[in-house]
């Protein structure tokens, strides 16, 4: 099916790029979530009279990103779990968990932002993630999982 973009889409295309991909993923994530519209003539003439407000729109969402990680970045984000004393969490800090601390912080984070490459935590100690606010803007912080003894 092929789909004009509505916002840059990492691994897709640019804002105002004609695409060819799969129904499925056109019906039912791109089209649904206003990231793209079917490729017919009226779209397109429609697109093309739009298309500078869509690009302002574009340029002060990737603002707004930088300067979210310009305050997020190199940030310190402690978080205190019940631990053995051997440092082994009971439980785990998941994203949802990270996101939360950030939300407390003043930051506006969904958990699907936050990249954890070795997974959940499990372990008290320091560990740097990244948070990808946009797709070309990205954050990097340290999370610190303090362990609170279970006695």
């Amino acid at each position: 099916m092929q789909i004009i973009l509505m916002e840059k889409i990492s691994n897709l295309g640019q804002l105002g790029d004609v695409v060819n991909v799969k129904s499925g993923f056109a019906r039912n994530y791109l089209i649904p979530q206003g990231k793209a519209k079917r490729a017919t003539e009226q779209a397109i003439a429609e697109f093309q009279s739009r298309r500078a407000e869509l690009e302002k729109k574009q340029t002060e969402i990737l603002a707004a990103a930088q300067i979210v990680a310009a305050k997020l970045d190199g940030l310190l984000v402690q978080i205190t779990q019940k631990a053995g004393s051997d440092g082994k969490l009971f439980g785990s800090v998941t994203n949802a968990n990270i996101a939360e601390a950030l939300t407390g912080l003043g930051f506006s984070v969904e958990r699907t932002m936050i990249h954890m490459p070795h997974g959940q935590l499990k372990q008290v100690g320091d560990y740097p993630l990244s948070i990808s606010l946009h797709g070309d803007v990205k954050a990097s912080i340290t999370v610190s999982v303090l362990g609170d003894s279970a006695f």
